[in-house]
């Protein structure tokens, strides 16, 4: 599994990964999830070399409770709607930035888009790890919710764009430069793209907050780690290829 392989210590890396596809084409979803706390928690007891520090369950749902309710005001900028949406899938499924990046509008059923119907649980294919490995994860509706804000967010970041839709549900938010060359908004945004999003948000937080708010860590897995840790996300369904 990729996402387990890379918490891993170098040493255990080729037996982890024998372990993991193994582990992913055989096991049901309760022993998915329990697999996934077992190593977490030989991560936890073993040399300590990441994450450091860790980050507490109730520190990773404050950054979520506090993406979540920016998300919906009908001033938030549309960076801080991608990083509500980016937090409510990793809550969700566990994915690392990597596999959200492959991600695909398509890939997520949100039920019907109109303003009238009912919020209700959706569902996300994700898939996982350098094997592309893919599972069907419920999201629950408060994440459907920021999700079909960002629907909408999407739509107004490609109006300058020619033709359809960017198919990868994360875009760029705006005008960057891109080793001297303009890139629009609206265009498939990278790895580093995220990176550099979330650490900007942690600088502009930990500066507002000054310390009356949990210290955000510059990297977000430790906050998926938490996560994960507390069994948070849905381990999903396997697809069967």
């Amino acid at each position: 599994m990729g996402i387990l392989i890379a918490t891993l210590p170098s040493t255990n890396v080729d037996q982890a990964a024998l372990r993991s596809a193994r582990l992913l084409t055989e096991a049901s979803a309760d022993e998915w999830r329990d697999r996934l706390k077992l190593e977490m928690a030989e991560l936890a007891a073993g040399s300590g070399r990441y994450p450091r520090p860790m980050v507490s369950l109730n520190d990773a749902e404050w950054v979520w409770r506090e993406l979540a309710v920016q998300a919906l005001r009908e001033d938030c900028k549309p960076e801080i709607v991608r990083l509500a949406v980016i937090a409510g899938l990793v809550r969700s499924t566990g994915a690392r930035y990597g596999d959200l990046i492959r991600l695909r509008a398509e890939d997520l059923d949100l039920g019907p888009l109109d303003e009238d119907s009912p919020v209700g649980e959706g569902t996300a294919v994700v898939s996982h790890g350098k094997h592309r490995t893919e599972r069907v994860h419920k999201v629950p509706p408060q994440v459907v919710v920021i999700l079909r804000r960002w629907m909408d967010v999407r739509v107004t970041l490609c109006e300058a764009l020619e033709g359809s839709l960017p198919r990868p549900l994360l875009l760029t938010v705006h005008h960057t430069h891109d080793n001297g060359t303009t890139v629009s908004s609206g265009l498939p945004i990278t790895k580093q793209g995220l990176v550099l999003s979330w650490r900007r948000h942690v600088a502009r937080t930990n500066a507002r907050n000054m310390g009356d708010t949990p210290i955000l860590p510059a990297r977000f897995e430790p906050i998926r780690r938490a996560w994960i840790a507390a069994g948070l996300p849905d381990p999903g369904t396997l697809v069967r290829q």
